[in-house]
Protein backbone atom coordinates (compact mmCIF):
# COMPACT_ATOMS: atom_id res chain seq x y z
CA UNK A 1 0.00 0.00 0.00
CA UNK A 2 1.54 3.38 -0.93
CA UNK A 3 1.55 5.74 1.76
CA UNK A 4 -0.58 8.40 -0.98
CA UNK A 5 -3.33 8.17 -3.46
CA UNK A 6 -1.32 8.09 -6.52
CA UNK A 7 -2.48 4.85 -8.76
CA UNK A 8 -5.18 6.47 -10.75
CA UNK A 9 -7.95 4.29 -12.46
CA UNK A 10 -10.30 5.26 -15.35
CA UNK A 11 -13.17 3.57 -16.24
CA UNK A 12 -15.17 4.83 -19.46
CA UNK A 13 -19.04 5.73 -18.75
CA UNK A 14 -21.50 3.37 -21.02
CA UNK A 15 -18.50 3.84 -23.35
CA UNK A 16 -20.20 2.45 -26.61
CA UNK A 17 -23.46 3.77 -26.05
CA UNK A 18 -22.10 7.06 -24.89
CA UNK A 19 -20.01 7.50 -27.54
CA UNK A 20 -22.94 6.38 -30.09
CA UNK A 21 -24.88 9.26 -28.24
CA UNK A 22 -22.17 11.61 -28.60
CA UNK A 23 -22.50 10.74 -32.80
CA UNK A 24 -25.93 10.87 -33.17
CA UNK A 25 -27.60 13.71 -31.72
CA UNK A 26 -30.74 12.79 -32.08
CA UNK A 27 -30.19 10.11 -29.38
CA UNK A 28 -28.76 12.05 -26.63
CA UNK A 29 -30.75 11.83 -23.55
CA UNK A 30 -32.74 8.67 -24.79
CA UNK A 31 -31.79 4.98 -24.28
CA UNK A 32 -29.51 3.36 -26.27
CA UNK A 33 -28.74 -0.33 -26.21
CA UNK A 34 -25.52 -1.42 -27.76
CA UNK A 35 -25.10 -4.66 -28.79
CA UNK A 36 -26.28 -8.20 -31.02
CA UNK A 37 -29.40 -7.49 -32.16
CA UNK A 38 -30.39 -11.26 -33.62
CA UNK A 39 -32.25 -14.06 -31.29
CA UNK A 40 -29.32 -14.56 -29.44
CA UNK A 41 -27.82 -11.19 -28.99
CA UNK A 42 -26.54 -9.49 -26.30
CA UNK A 43 -26.63 -6.45 -24.85
CA UNK A 44 -22.59 -4.92 -24.86
CA UNK A 45 -23.49 -1.85 -23.24
CA UNK A 46 -26.44 0.39 -22.31
CA UNK A 47 -26.83 3.93 -21.81
CA UNK A 48 -27.89 5.49 -18.14
CA UNK A 49 -30.84 6.24 -19.74
CA UNK A 50 -31.50 2.80 -20.33
CA UNK A 51 -29.75 1.41 -17.41
CA UNK A 52 -33.00 2.95 -15.25
CA UNK A 53 -35.31 0.93 -17.33
CA UNK A 54 -33.37 -2.18 -16.16
CA UNK A 55 -31.06 -2.83 -19.02
CA UNK A 56 -27.48 -4.15 -18.42
CA UNK A 57 -24.61 -5.21 -20.60
CA UNK A 58 -25.05 -9.50 -20.84
CA UNK A 59 -28.69 -8.98 -20.70
CA UNK A 60 -29.96 -11.62 -23.54
CA UNK A 61 -31.37 -8.40 -26.39
CA UNK A 62 -34.50 -9.60 -26.73
CA UNK A 63 -35.16 -9.37 -22.72
CA UNK A 64 -34.04 -5.91 -23.23
CA UNK A 65 -35.83 -5.17 -25.79
CA UNK A 66 -39.02 -6.31 -23.58
CA UNK A 67 -37.80 -4.14 -20.89
CA UNK A 68 -37.34 -1.11 -22.88
CA UNK A 69 -38.96 -1.36 -25.88
CA UNK A 70 -38.82 2.64 -27.38
CA UNK A 71 -34.81 2.23 -27.13
CA UNK A 72 -32.54 3.01 -29.52
CA UNK A 73 -30.82 -0.73 -30.73
CA UNK A 74 -27.77 -0.71 -32.46
CA UNK A 75 -25.02 -2.88 -33.65
CA UNK A 76 -21.69 -1.97 -32.18
CA UNK A 77 -19.08 0.45 -34.62
CA UNK A 78 -15.45 -1.40 -32.91
CA UNK A 79 -13.59 1.39 -35.43
CA UNK A 80 -14.91 4.07 -33.58
CA UNK A 81 -14.33 2.75 -29.99
CA UNK A 82 -11.09 1.35 -30.87
CA UNK A 83 -10.30 5.52 -32.28
CA UNK A 84 -11.68 6.78 -29.53
CA UNK A 85 -9.56 4.36 -26.86
CA UNK A 86 -6.64 5.28 -29.00
CA UNK A 87 -7.21 8.83 -27.85
CA UNK A 88 -7.74 8.06 -24.22
CA UNK A 89 -5.22 5.94 -24.05
CA UNK A 90 -2.60 8.99 -25.13
CA UNK A 91 -3.63 10.98 -23.31
CA UNK A 92 -3.32 8.47 -20.25
CA UNK A 93 0.54 7.54 -22.08
CA UNK A 94 1.20 11.35 -20.86
CA UNK A 95 0.76 11.29 -16.90
CA UNK A 96 3.17 7.94 -16.98
CA UNK A 97 5.03 5.44 -18.38
CA UNK A 98 3.25 2.83 -16.78
CA UNK A 99 -0.55 2.78 -18.02
CA UNK A 100 -2.14 -0.83 -17.63
CA UNK A 101 -5.02 -0.73 -20.10
CA UNK A 102 -7.67 -3.28 -18.95
CA UNK A 103 -9.78 -3.00 -22.42
CA UNK A 104 -10.41 -0.07 -24.40
CA UNK A 105 -12.40 1.82 -21.70
CA UNK A 106 -10.42 0.87 -18.83
CA UNK A 107 -6.76 1.18 -17.50
CA UNK A 108 -4.92 1.66 -14.42
CA UNK A 109 -2.05 4.32 -14.49
CA UNK A 110 0.56 4.96 -11.99
CA UNK A 111 0.71 8.66 -11.56
CA UNK A 112 3.95 8.63 -9.10
CA UNK A 113 6.15 6.68 -11.80
CA UNK A 114 5.01 9.94 -14.44
CA UNK A 115 6.20 12.25 -11.61
CA UNK A 116 2.42 13.66 -12.08
CA UNK A 117 1.46 13.33 -8.61
CA UNK A 118 2.82 12.64 -5.21
CA UNK A 119 0.58 13.18 -2.63
CA UNK A 120 -3.60 13.72 -2.48
CA UNK A 121 -4.07 17.09 -3.83
CA UNK A 122 -1.45 16.64 -6.70
CA UNK A 123 -3.15 13.42 -7.57
CA UNK A 124 -6.63 15.02 -7.35
CA UNK A 125 -5.45 17.90 -9.74
CA UNK A 126 -4.60 15.15 -12.19
CA UNK A 127 -7.18 13.25 -11.90
CA UNK A 128 -9.27 16.67 -12.49
CA UNK A 129 -7.13 17.57 -15.10
CA UNK A 130 -7.41 14.03 -17.01
CA UNK A 131 -11.37 13.82 -16.93
CA UNK A 132 -11.12 18.19 -18.54
CA UNK A 133 -8.88 16.96 -21.27
CA UNK A 134 -10.81 13.47 -22.13
CA UNK A 135 -13.88 15.30 -22.50
CA UNK A 136 -12.68 18.08 -24.24
CA UNK A 137 -10.49 15.44 -26.98
CA UNK A 138 -13.24 12.77 -27.30
CA UNK A 139 -16.93 14.78 -26.10
CA UNK A 140 -16.72 11.52 -23.48
CA UNK A 141 -16.58 11.08 -19.82
CA UNK A 142 -14.74 9.28 -17.61
CA UNK A 143 -14.96 8.56 -13.84
CA UNK A 144 -11.71 8.35 -11.93
CA UNK A 145 -10.59 6.75 -9.12
CA UNK A 146 -7.77 7.39 -6.79
CA UNK A 147 -6.18 5.17 -4.27
CA UNK A 148 -2.92 3.42 -3.06
CA UNK A 149 -3.71 0.54 -4.40
CA UNK A 150 -5.23 -1.15 -7.53
CA UNK A 151 -7.75 -2.60 -5.99
CA UNK A 152 -8.77 0.46 -4.21
CA UNK A 153 -9.14 3.02 -7.21
CA UNK A 154 -10.97 0.62 -9.27
CA UNK A 155 -13.28 0.61 -6.46
CA UNK A 156 -13.16 4.08 -6.10
CA UNK A 157 -13.63 4.61 -10.13
CA UNK A 158 -16.98 2.56 -9.78
CA UNK A 159 -18.40 4.71 -6.53
CA UNK A 160 -17.54 8.06 -8.68
CA UNK A 161 -20.09 6.66 -11.74
CA UNK A 162 -21.03 8.26 -13.21
CA UNK A 163 -19.00 11.00 -14.96
CA UNK A 164 -16.80 11.77 -11.31
CA UNK A 165 -14.26 11.82 -9.08
CA UNK A 166 -13.39 9.85 -5.87
CA UNK A 167 -9.87 9.69 -3.47
CA UNK A 168 -9.72 7.18 -1.09
CA UNK A 169 -7.20 8.80 1.62
CA UNK A 170 -4.57 6.40 2.90
CA UNK A 171 -5.65 4.89 6.19
CA UNK A 172 -9.26 5.65 5.19
CA UNK A 173 -9.80 2.20 3.47
CA UNK A 174 -10.76 0.08 5.96
CA UNK A 175 -13.79 2.34 7.16
CA UNK A 176 -14.90 2.76 3.52
CA UNK A 177 -14.87 -0.40 2.41
CA UNK A 178 -16.40 -2.30 5.67
CA UNK A 179 -20.16 -1.58 4.70
CA UNK A 180 -19.48 -2.65 1.02
CA UNK A 181 -21.07 -6.24 -0.44
CA UNK A 182 -18.78 -8.39 -0.77
CA UNK A 183 -19.40 -8.47 -4.43
CA UNK A 184 -17.37 -5.17 -4.82
CA UNK A 185 -13.61 -7.49 -4.10
CA UNK A 186 -12.14 -8.87 -7.34
CA UNK A 187 -12.50 -12.66 -7.62
CA UNK A 188 -16.07 -12.72 -5.70
CA UNK A 189 -18.33 -13.63 -8.40
CA UNK A 190 -21.71 -15.01 -7.91
CA UNK A 191 -20.50 -18.55 -7.38
CA UNK A 192 -18.12 -17.59 -4.39
CA UNK A 193 -21.27 -14.59 -3.19
CA UNK A 194 -23.22 -17.00 -2.37
CA UNK A 195 -21.28 -19.19 -0.95
CA UNK A 196 -20.14 -16.51 1.87
CA UNK A 197 -24.19 -15.04 2.19
CA UNK A 198 -24.78 -18.63 3.23
CA UNK A 199 -21.78 -18.71 5.80
CA UNK A 200 -23.49 -15.20 6.75
CA UNK A 201 -20.84 -12.91 5.29
CA UNK A 202 -22.83 -10.11 3.23
CA UNK A 203 -20.16 -7.42 3.92
CA UNK A 204 -16.61 -6.73 3.55
CA UNK A 205 -17.01 -6.36 7.28
CA UNK A 206 -17.81 -9.37 7.90
CA UNK A 207 -15.17 -11.08 5.91
CA UNK A 208 -12.40 -8.83 8.22
CA UNK A 209 -13.97 -10.59 11.18
CA UNK A 210 -14.24 -14.05 10.32
CA UNK A 211 -10.12 -13.72 9.66
CA UNK A 212 -8.17 -15.69 7.97
CA UNK A 213 -8.45 -19.17 9.17
CA UNK A 214 -12.52 -19.25 8.66
CA UNK A 215 -12.29 -17.87 4.95
CA UNK A 216 -9.61 -20.66 3.95
CA UNK A 217 -11.67 -23.06 5.22
CA UNK A 218 -14.63 -21.55 3.19
CA UNK A 219 -12.95 -20.83 0.01
CA UNK A 220 -9.76 -22.74 -0.09
CA UNK A 221 -6.13 -21.69 1.10
CA UNK A 222 -5.12 -19.22 -1.71
CA UNK A 223 -8.30 -17.52 -2.57
CA UNK A 224 -9.14 -17.63 0.83
CA UNK A 225 -5.84 -15.69 2.25
CA UNK A 226 -6.55 -13.01 -0.92
CA UNK A 227 -10.18 -12.52 0.16
CA UNK A 228 -8.87 -12.04 3.43
CA UNK A 229 -5.80 -9.47 2.86
CA UNK A 230 -8.56 -7.94 0.04
CA UNK A 231 -10.95 -7.26 2.92
CA UNK A 232 -8.17 -5.39 5.29
CA UNK A 233 -7.65 -2.86 2.00
CA UNK A 234 -4.20 -4.55 1.06
CA UNK A 235 -2.89 -4.93 -2.66
CA UNK A 236 0.21 -4.78 -3.52
CA UNK A 237 0.21 -5.50 -6.68
CA UNK A 238 2.06 -3.18 -9.36
CA UNK A 239 0.64 -1.02 -12.06
CA UNK A 240 2.15 -3.27 -15.38
CA UNK A 241 2.66 -1.48 -18.80
CA UNK A 242 2.66 -4.32 -21.01
CA UNK A 243 -0.27 -7.47 -20.59
CA UNK A 244 0.90 -10.34 -23.05
CA UNK A 245 -1.67 -11.93 -24.58
CA UNK A 246 -1.80 -16.19 -23.81
CA UNK A 247 -4.32 -16.67 -26.85
CA UNK A 248 -6.04 -14.96 -30.18
CA UNK A 249 -9.13 -16.11 -31.01
CA UNK A 250 -12.50 -15.25 -32.27
CA UNK A 251 -15.57 -16.99 -32.15
CA UNK A 252 -19.49 -16.25 -33.58
CA UNK A 253 -23.10 -17.17 -31.99
CA UNK A 254 -25.57 -17.92 -35.04
CA UNK A 255 -28.80 -16.75 -34.77
CA UNK A 256 -30.07 -19.85 -35.67
CA UNK A 257 -28.30 -23.81 -35.11
CA UNK A 258 -26.15 -24.81 -38.01
CA UNK A 259 -26.99 -28.70 -39.40
CA UNK A 260 -25.22 -28.59 -42.45
CA UNK A 261 -21.71 -29.90 -42.30
CA UNK A 262 -21.01 -28.03 -45.04
CA UNK A 263 -21.60 -24.60 -43.57
CA UNK A 264 -20.18 -25.54 -40.23
CA UNK A 265 -16.50 -26.40 -41.92
CA UNK A 266 -16.97 -23.14 -43.96
CA UNK A 267 -17.71 -20.97 -40.82
CA UNK A 268 -14.96 -22.62 -39.00
CA UNK A 269 -12.45 -22.01 -42.10
CA UNK A 270 -13.67 -18.23 -42.34
CA UNK A 271 -12.89 -17.70 -38.37
CA UNK A 272 -9.70 -19.04 -39.11
CA UNK A 273 -9.02 -16.61 -41.22
CA UNK A 274 -10.19 -13.86 -38.83
CA UNK A 275 -8.21 -15.44 -36.37
CA UNK A 276 -4.80 -15.28 -39.01
CA UNK A 277 -5.51 -11.64 -39.16
CA UNK A 278 -5.83 -10.72 -35.22
CA UNK A 279 -2.52 -12.97 -35.21
CA UNK A 280 -0.88 -10.50 -37.27
CA UNK A 281 -2.03 -7.27 -36.46
CA UNK A 282 -0.69 -8.19 -33.04
CA UNK A 283 2.30 -8.67 -34.83
CA UNK A 284 2.28 -12.35 -33.27
CA UNK A 285 2.45 -15.82 -34.20
CA UNK A 286 1.09 -19.05 -32.44
CA UNK A 287 1.72 -22.86 -32.10
CA UNK A 288 -1.43 -24.78 -30.86
CA UNK A 289 -4.54 -24.13 -33.00
CA UNK A 290 -8.12 -24.56 -30.80
CA UNK A 291 -11.23 -25.04 -31.78
CA UNK A 292 -14.54 -24.50 -29.97
CA UNK A 293 -17.81 -25.94 -30.66
CA UNK A 294 -20.69 -24.97 -28.81
CA UNK A 295 -23.97 -27.41 -29.57
CA UNK A 296 -27.71 -27.36 -29.64
CA UNK A 297 -27.64 -28.46 -25.99
CA UNK A 298 -24.92 -25.97 -25.08
CA UNK A 299 -22.85 -28.24 -24.41
CA UNK A 300 -18.89 -26.90 -25.26
CA UNK A 301 -16.45 -28.60 -26.64
CA UNK A 302 -12.95 -27.61 -27.03
CA UNK A 303 -10.36 -29.73 -29.38
CA UNK A 304 -6.65 -28.54 -29.44
CA UNK A 305 -4.14 -29.30 -32.21
CA UNK A 306 -0.04 -28.47 -31.16
CA UNK A 307 1.99 -27.76 -34.27
CA UNK A 308 5.90 -28.14 -34.59
CA UNK A 309 6.53 -24.13 -34.31
CA UNK A 310 5.09 -20.99 -34.04
CA UNK A 311 3.00 -20.13 -37.02
CA UNK A 312 0.93 -17.13 -38.47
CA UNK A 313 -0.22 -18.71 -41.81
CA UNK A 314 -3.87 -18.56 -42.41
CA UNK A 315 -3.32 -22.28 -45.01
CA UNK A 316 -1.74 -23.47 -41.72
CA UNK A 317 -4.39 -22.64 -39.31
CA UNK A 318 -7.40 -23.23 -41.24
CA UNK A 319 -6.30 -27.05 -42.16
CA UNK A 320 -6.07 -27.79 -37.95
CA UNK A 321 -9.17 -25.91 -37.17
CA UNK A 322 -10.83 -28.45 -40.27
CA UNK A 323 -8.88 -31.58 -39.26
CA UNK A 324 -10.19 -30.37 -35.51
CA UNK A 325 -13.47 -30.34 -36.56
CA UNK A 326 -13.92 -33.77 -37.88
CA UNK A 327 -13.16 -34.96 -34.37
CA UNK A 328 -16.83 -33.07 -33.36
CA UNK A 329 -20.09 -34.81 -33.76
CA UNK A 330 -22.31 -31.87 -34.96
CA UNK A 331 -25.66 -33.62 -36.03
CA UNK A 332 -27.17 -31.71 -33.84
CA UNK A 333 -27.03 -28.45 -34.48
CA UNK A 334 -24.08 -25.86 -33.66
CA UNK A 335 -25.21 -22.37 -31.95
CA UNK A 336 -21.85 -21.42 -31.44
CA UNK A 337 -17.75 -21.56 -32.84
CA UNK A 338 -15.00 -20.34 -32.29
CA UNK A 339 -10.94 -20.55 -33.00
CA UNK A 340 -8.27 -19.55 -31.42
CA UNK A 341 -4.33 -19.98 -31.27
CA UNK A 342 -2.16 -19.89 -28.05
CA UNK A 343 1.53 -20.84 -27.30
CA UNK A 344 1.71 -16.94 -28.86
CA UNK A 345 5.25 -15.90 -30.00
CA UNK A 346 6.78 -12.96 -31.60
CA UNK A 347 7.56 -13.48 -35.16
CA UNK A 348 10.05 -15.72 -36.63
CA UNK A 349 11.93 -15.65 -40.00
CA UNK A 350 9.45 -18.30 -41.33
CA UNK A 351 6.61 -16.64 -39.85
CA UNK A 352 7.47 -13.77 -41.92
CA UNK A 353 8.18 -15.60 -45.11
CA UNK A 354 4.75 -17.12 -44.32
CA UNK A 355 3.19 -13.76 -44.23
CA UNK A 356 4.77 -12.83 -47.52
CA UNK A 357 3.91 -15.59 -49.23
CA UNK A 358 -0.20 -15.58 -48.00
CA UNK A 359 -1.41 -11.80 -47.95
CA UNK A 360 -2.72 -12.83 -51.43
CA UNK A 361 -4.67 -15.78 -50.01
CA UNK A 362 -5.73 -13.52 -47.03
CA UNK A 363 -6.81 -10.78 -49.44
CA UNK A 364 -8.79 -13.01 -51.75
CA UNK A 365 -10.72 -14.99 -49.12
CA UNK A 366 -11.90 -11.57 -47.81
CA UNK A 367 -12.81 -10.57 -51.27
CA UNK A 368 -14.47 -13.94 -51.44
CA UNK A 369 -16.48 -15.12 -48.40
CA UNK A 370 -17.03 -12.11 -46.58
CA UNK A 371 -20.10 -9.46 -46.40
CA UNK A 372 -21.12 -6.85 -43.67
CA UNK A 373 -23.13 -8.35 -41.10
CA UNK A 374 -25.72 -6.99 -38.20
CA UNK A 375 -22.73 -8.25 -35.12
CA UNK A 376 -20.48 -5.76 -34.99
CA UNK A 377 -19.94 -4.39 -38.90
CA UNK A 378 -17.22 -7.77 -38.78
CA UNK A 379 -16.69 -9.45 -42.10
CA UNK A 380 -19.37 -12.89 -42.56
CA UNK A 381 -19.11 -15.94 -44.89
CA UNK A 382 -22.13 -16.59 -47.10
CA UNK A 383 -21.60 -19.77 -48.04
CA UNK A 384 -23.51 -20.79 -51.28
CA UNK A 385 -24.91 -23.74 -49.12
CA UNK A 386 -27.50 -21.92 -46.86
CA UNK A 387 -28.34 -18.64 -48.96
CA UNK A 388 -29.72 -15.84 -47.11
CA UNK A 389 -33.01 -14.01 -47.33
CA UNK A 390 -33.14 -10.61 -48.84
CA UNK A 391 -34.20 -9.32 -45.10
CA UNK A 392 -31.07 -10.81 -43.72
CA UNK A 393 -28.90 -9.12 -46.31
CA UNK A 394 -30.39 -5.75 -45.92
CA UNK A 395 -29.50 -5.81 -42.19
CA UNK A 396 -25.74 -7.29 -43.41
CA UNK A 397 -25.16 -4.35 -45.74
CA UNK A 398 -26.82 -1.98 -43.77
CA UNK A 399 -26.40 -2.81 -39.95
CA UNK A 400 -28.61 -0.34 -37.55
CA UNK A 401 -26.28 2.21 -36.05
CA UNK A 402 -23.31 2.14 -38.64
CA UNK A 403 -22.64 4.95 -40.82
CA UNK A 404 -23.39 5.87 -44.41
CA UNK A 405 -23.41 8.56 -47.01
CA UNK A 406 -25.75 10.22 -49.92
CA UNK A 407 -24.12 11.62 -52.09
CA UNK A 408 -27.65 14.37 -51.86
CA UNK A 409 -28.38 13.97 -48.40
CA UNK A 410 -24.60 13.85 -47.32
CA UNK A 411 -23.75 11.62 -43.78
CA UNK A 412 -26.10 9.36 -41.79
CA UNK A 413 -26.90 6.51 -39.89
CA UNK A 414 -28.88 3.59 -40.09
CA UNK A 415 -31.80 3.59 -38.22
CA UNK A 416 -33.52 0.18 -39.53
CA UNK A 417 -33.57 -2.30 -42.72
CA UNK A 418 -36.09 -4.65 -43.84
CA UNK A 419 -38.69 -5.41 -47.01
CA UNK A 420 -36.30 -3.83 -49.40
CA UNK A 421 -35.90 -0.68 -47.44
CA UNK A 422 -32.95 1.43 -45.16
CA UNK A 423 -34.09 4.07 -42.99
CA UNK A 424 -31.29 6.64 -42.49
CA UNK A 425 -30.97 9.76 -40.23
CA UNK A 426 -28.99 12.02 -41.65
CA UNK A 427 -26.91 14.09 -38.73
CA UNK A 428 -23.30 14.45 -37.70
CA UNK A 429 -22.03 14.55 -34.12
CA UNK A 430 -21.83 18.54 -34.31
CA UNK A 431 -25.07 18.93 -36.02
CA UNK A 432 -28.70 19.49 -34.77
CA UNK A 433 -31.01 16.30 -35.08
CA UNK A 434 -31.52 15.61 -38.62
CA UNK A 435 -34.10 14.19 -40.56
CA UNK A 436 -35.10 10.60 -41.50
CA UNK A 437 -35.13 9.40 -45.15
CA UNK A 438 -36.11 5.71 -46.33
CA UNK A 439 -34.47 4.19 -49.75
CA UNK A 440 -34.64 0.83 -51.62
CA UNK A 441 -31.61 -0.99 -50.30
CA UNK A 442 -29.88 -1.25 -53.60
CA UNK A 443 -29.88 2.75 -53.95
CA UNK A 444 -26.67 3.35 -56.22
CA UNK A 445 -26.52 6.92 -54.36
CA UNK A 446 -26.09 5.30 -50.68
CA UNK A 447 -23.05 3.74 -49.39
CA UNK A 448 -21.38 2.54 -46.13
CA UNK A 449 -19.42 5.09 -44.98
CA UNK A 450 -16.52 5.52 -42.09
CA UNK A 451 -17.17 7.22 -38.61
CA UNK A 452 -17.32 11.14 -38.10
CA UNK A 453 -14.80 12.19 -35.13
CA UNK A 454 -16.61 12.45 -32.05
CA UNK A 455 -15.51 16.31 -31.80
CA UNK A 456 -15.02 18.53 -34.69
CA UNK A 457 -12.10 20.16 -34.20
CA UNK A 458 -9.77 18.29 -31.04
CA UNK A 459 -7.64 20.74 -29.04
CA UNK A 460 -3.90 20.71 -28.75
CA UNK A 461 -3.15 18.71 -25.88
CA UNK A 462 1.04 18.08 -27.21
CA UNK A 463 1.85 19.93 -23.86
CA UNK A 464 -0.40 18.45 -21.54
CA UNK A 465 0.07 17.77 -18.63
CA UNK A 466 3.19 20.24 -18.51
CA UNK A 467 1.19 22.78 -16.72
CA UNK A 468 -0.78 20.73 -13.69
CA UNK A 469 0.79 21.27 -10.25
CA UNK A 470 2.90 18.59 -8.66
CA UNK A 471 1.95 18.86 -5.14
CA UNK A 472 0.15 20.88 -2.33
CA UNK A 473 -2.56 22.01 -5.11
CA UNK A 474 -6.04 22.89 -4.19
CA UNK A 475 -7.80 21.23 -6.79
CA UNK A 476 -11.57 20.40 -7.36
CA UNK A 477 -13.95 18.24 -6.48
CA UNK A 478 -14.78 16.22 -3.10
CA UNK A 479 -12.94 13.40 -1.73
CA UNK A 480 -16.11 12.15 0.25
CA UNK A 481 -18.12 10.98 -3.48
CA UNK A 482 -17.86 11.40 -7.00
CA UNK A 483 -18.31 15.16 -7.64
CA UNK A 484 -18.06 16.41 -11.37
CA UNK A 485 -16.28 18.98 -12.86
CA UNK A 486 -17.91 22.07 -14.39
Amino acid sequence: MRPAPTILHLDMDAFYASAEQAAKPSLRGKAVVVGGLGPRGVVATASYEARRLGVHSAMPTAQARRLAPNAAYLVPRFSLYRTVSDQVMELLGRLSPLVEPLSLDEAFVDLEAGGTADDSASARATGEGLRAAIRAVTGLSGSVGLAGSKMLAKIASEEAKPDGLLVIEPGTERELLAPMSVRILPGVGPATGDHLRRAGMTTVHDLAEAGEAELVRLVGKAHGHGLFRMALGLDDRPVVAERDAKSVSVEDTFDVDLHDRVRVRAEVERLAVRCVERLRAADRSGRTVVLKVRRYDFSTLTRSETLRGPTDDPTVVREAAARLLESVDTTGGVRLLGVGVTGLADYTQEDLFAQAADARELAQRALEHHAPTPEGGEEEAVPEAEADSAEQLAARRWPAGHDVHHEEHGHGWVQGSGIGRVTVRFEEPWSAPGRVLTFRIDDPLLRPADPLPLVRESPDYSSWPASLPKSRSSGAGSSEGGESSP
